[in-house]
């Protein structure tokens, strides 16, 4: 079936909801909150994503009815096969334990809006993006023009700005907290711009980072400039898990640089050099009060009960400690950050993979490592690309920030990087169409 014009006008509406929504999702956290401490209705107001992702789905299976190729696309795909499995995981673990009392209706609801929001955007690209350019050709301005304002703004906030500037716009005990510090050292406070906090800016500044290095490499007066923003404000997050990510993405980076096929070679020889020199370095500053306080968070003078390294410590092993014990899961919402809205205790493993096999268990948690691993292929496949290129290196240390935090649970991060995958694995199913509505496009953007 040829799409019509309406089809055509119809997918490029929906690719500028798209591009809308991942321009504003950097600055999501600061602006509904503010809203919100005007007007009250946090959840309601956090929720314009999903809202809108919902009056998009009709438009979205209207388009992929409407081409024979697309559907046999996504018909074909295992990637969205796998997809349909968790969502029916979702669905049935999340009723079983509804009925059977572990989870109440709020945190189910919570659990589904942050385990599936992100899949759910990923296949909304890959279908918008199948019919409009528009997406593909503006990228880059929708990654980086926005990042540009959250790096200003987190080098004011930390040179320029009072510690609790974030106040003024509703940030709180009841919301966001107005700063962070690193175990409750007041001088160590943690940059966070206007994302939910430190180690969400971390993450976040990953995928920036790669970007920024792949996109400006040749360059160099314009690379170093941004780089040594970048690198200040991810310093002074002092997320160390987005640290160590950003090495391992540099290595890939690396590797990807050495010549146009990609040299795993150099990349393991460039990570073990420069995971031996970061060694050698922070074993000769062991006694620096400076490294103890960022890297080891070992100091004397912190004023918390329990040090972040041993609550993480504890909670990764209470996490990997419930999937043994309980290897088909309890149930989504009984673990994550919707497990704060339960009725009993929440369960926070620091651990996405980890959470998400405590709530869907290890068929649920080798599903969804699947998905990743499918994507991260295809992603492979099309490395020549830049898109592809910059979202496989990132998913390197993306990856390693979930092995320690909820990274995917993030909205900003979730969001943006899945639906930057949309745009990079949108199938070439269309190329006919796209040269005989070329004009109508072009007028369009």
């Amino acid at each position: 079936m040829k799409p019509s014009i309406f089809d055509i006008k119809l997918a490029q509406a929906l690719s500028w909801v798209v591009g809308g929504i991942l321009v504003l999702l950097p600055f999501h956290a600061l602006a509904t909150t503010w809203m919100a401490s005007n007007v009250g209705h946090y959840d309601l107001i956090r929720a314009w994503k999903e809202v809108l992702l919902i009056l998009a789905l009709p438009a979205v299976l209207w388009l992929t009815w409407r081409s024979s190729k697309l559907r046999r696309y996504l018909f074909n795909s295992w990637t969205v096969r796998l997809l349909a499995i968790y969502i029916a995981l979702h669905l049935v673990l999340g009723l079983y334990a509804l009925q059977t009392g572990v989870v109440n209706i709020e945190s189910l609801i919570y659990s589904y809006t942050v385990n599936l929001r992100f899949l759910g955007f990923f296949v909304m690209v890959l279908v918008s993006a199948s019919y409009s350019s528009i997406l593909s050709r503006n990228w880059t301005k929708i990654l980086l023009f926005p990042a540009t304002i959250v790096v200003i703004f987190g080098i004011a906030q930390k040179f320029l700005l009072p510690y609790d500037f974030l106040r003024h716009f509703g940030y709180g005990l009841n919301t966001i907290p107005a700063y962070q510090t690193v175990d409750s050292q007041f001088e160590l406070r943690r940059v966070q711009s206007t994302l939910r906090g430190a180690n969400p800016l971390g993450a976040y500044l990953l995928l920036v980072t790669s970007a920024y290095v792949v996109i400006v490499r040749k360059n160099r007066t314009k690379l170093l400039f941004g780089l040594a923003a970048l690198l200040t404000i991810l310093f002074y997050s002092y997320s160390r898990s987005a640290w160590l990510g950003l090495v391992l993405s540099l290595s890939f980076f690396a590797g990807f640089s050495a010549s146009r096929r990609f040299n795993l070679g150099r990349m393991v020889f460039v990570y073990i050099a420069t995971a031996l020199l970061v060694g050698v370095g922070l074993y000769a500053l062991r006694y620096n009060n400076t490294v103890q306080d960022t890297v080891f968070h070992t100091s004397s003078e912190s004023t918390s009960e329990q040090s972040s390294n041993e609550v993480r410590a504890q909670a990764l092993k209470q996490g990997a400690s419930d999937i043994v014990s309980e290897p088909l899961g309890r149930g989504p919402g009984t673990a994550g950050p919707a497990s704060f809205r339960n009725d009993s205790l929440p369960r926070i493993s620091e651990n996405y993979y980890f959470q998400i096999g405590q709530e869907l268990g290890v068929a649920g948690m080798l599903v969804f490592i699947a998905i990743n691993l499918l994507v991260a292929r295809q992603l492979w496949e099309k490395r020549s690309q830049q898109l592809a290129k910059i979202l496989l290196i990132s998913l390197a240390g993306i990856t390693v920030v979930n092995l320690v935090s909820h990274a995917w649970a993030d909205d900003t991060l979730s969001y943006i990087w899945w639906g930057l995958a949309g745009i990079a694995l949108t199938p070439a199913i269309l190329t006919d169409r796209h040269k005989q509505n070329g004009k109508a496009n072009k007028s369009q953007t």
